[in-house]
């Protein structure tokens, strides 16, 4: 009776455990530095449970740490201008908009919440790619935009995906669309020596960009 009690235990633990944990794990096919073990993913996951599920979003998250992108990380977390969760996810973006059909991702507030929203076709990106790319949306937290919040956005990204391979350059995937993005920001970064110079251009000279003022209420060009 003893040895079915404790039997009962341990498949009651194992079984709460599955429940508990409810993540997807990060796609098979995704290279992930040796730092990122199944184990150790499992034990940042529940730090990001409220932003997603995903656990390719949970490495990416713990990539930013130490970078330039932490604040972002942190703004992601809940300390923003809603003090929730940014909530992140792979969503086909021309279903809120046939025109964000090609964009990468996109930043977006609904009923005081926000979220990103990443385009599908990098579901297999290296998570060093994400978080670039997070660092980024995560500057945008108001439904107004400008070319100054731009230029700093596209800046972090580029600052912090040359910090991402200084730390682990397996993530220059060059199969991925999302590294050729990342890449091109980068070398417009050190074209300019490590300023703007270069970025800035680029994003006034977007043409999705014409309308947008110089600048906009609650961001201050820094």
């Amino acid at each position: 009776m003893k040895k079915l009690f404790s039997l009962i235990i341990i498949l009651s633990l194992f079984e709460g455990t599955a429940i508990a944990k409810g993540f997807e794990p990060v796609p098979s096919n995704v290279k992930l530095p040796a730092k990122y073990t199944q184990e150790y993913i499992d034990s940042i996951s529940p730090e990001y449970k409220k932003v997603s599920n995903e656990q390719i979003f949970h490495v990416a998250l713990d990539m930013m740490k130490g970078t330039s992108g932490d604040f972002s990380r942190k703004a992601i977390l809940g300390y923003n201008i809603t003090q929730y969760p940014v909530k992140i996810e792979f969503k086909d973006l021309s279903e809120i908009n046939q025109a964000y059909s090609t964009f990468d991702a996109i930043g977006w507030k609904k009923k005081g919440k926000l979220y990103i929203f990443i385009n599908p076709k990098h579901e297999y990106a290296p998570p060093g790619a994400l978080a670039a790319l997070l660092s980024h949306e995560a500057i945008h937290q108001d439904e107004y935009n400008s070319l100054s919040e731009e230029t700093y956005a596209w800046t972090l990204e580029a600052t912090v995906w040359d910090e991402i391979l200084k730390k682990y350059p397996e993530s220059n995937n060059l199969e991925s669309s999302l590294v050729t993005r990342e890449n091109v920001l980068k070398q417009l970064l050190e074209k300019g020596n490590y300023t703007n110079k270069y970025i800035k251009k680029a994003v006034y000279s977007n043409q999705g960009y014409k309308n947008l003022p110089l600048t906009s209420p609650g961001f201050k060009e820094k």
